[in-house]
């Protein structure tokens, strides 16, 4: 199934997780059942389940069988009301998808397709949809997002090396700010080495630090 949520289960696979929870709590509910006439159901469906995924990975035919195909439901700010019949999607329904999108007026839509898992993919009219630095020809520089390096006291080596920090430089930073690693809340750095350090509260220093 690999990691989806529940929601995004196709049905075979709803089903299956179903009985299989189902079956697995035979055992438990009545203590005259052995463990093992519980789990050979359980491994069969697991492999049938196996068996679908991997047909429905090479046959696009078998899937579509299977899980449905996407489904337009607005084009061009024009309701499919036909579509909307045949998947029992409600106007409350769309609205609220809309409404979750930032999007309150129908006709700023270009494209709404619900997916085979249920979920709506709503594409805006180019002309409602919010400026990027791309639209409006802005260069500038990806974002560097701090990573932290302490945690409560203790030095996350992983996130040093991942940034190419050294040790040194975070004790020689401690240092100079006067303060010991035990007494760190909180700090973060980026590839730059710009930091930023919550003392604990009960340290002797107080506030937060940055440079």
């Amino acid at each position: 199934m690999g990691k989806r949520q529940l929601g995004e289960l196709q049905p075979s696979e709803l089903v299956i997780t179903i009985l299989i929870s189902n079956i697995a709590s035979l055992p438990i509910e009545d203590t005259s059942i052995p463990m093992a006439m519980g789990a050979v159901p359980i491994i069969v469906l697991v492999g049938f389940e196996l068996i679908i995924s991997t047909i429905s990975l090479h046959s696009k035919k078998f899937r579509s069988v299977l899980s449905g195909k996407p489904m337009i439901i607005i084009y061009n700010g024009v309701i499919d009301q036909k579509a909307m019949k045949e998947l029992r999607f409600s106007v409350d329904d769309l609205m609220e998808t809309l409404r979750g999108s930032g999007i309150f007026d129908v006709r700023e839509v270009s494209f709404a397709i619900v997916e085979t898992t249920g979920k709506v993919s709503i594409l805006q009219k180019f002309k409602y949809q919010t400026a990027t630095a791309e639209m409006l020809e802005l260069k500038g520089k990806d974002p560097d997002p701090p990573t932290v390096v302490i945690s409560d006291g203790v030095i996350l080596q992983n996130a040093l090396k991942s940034y190419e920090l050294h040790e040194q430089w975070l004790h020689k930073t401690l240092e100079q700010n006067h303060i010991a690693v035990k007494d760190v809340f909180l700090m973060t750095a980026d590839h730059n080495a710009n930091y930023y350090i919550i003392p604990k509260d009960c340290a002797k220093v107080k506030g937060p630090i940055e440079n």
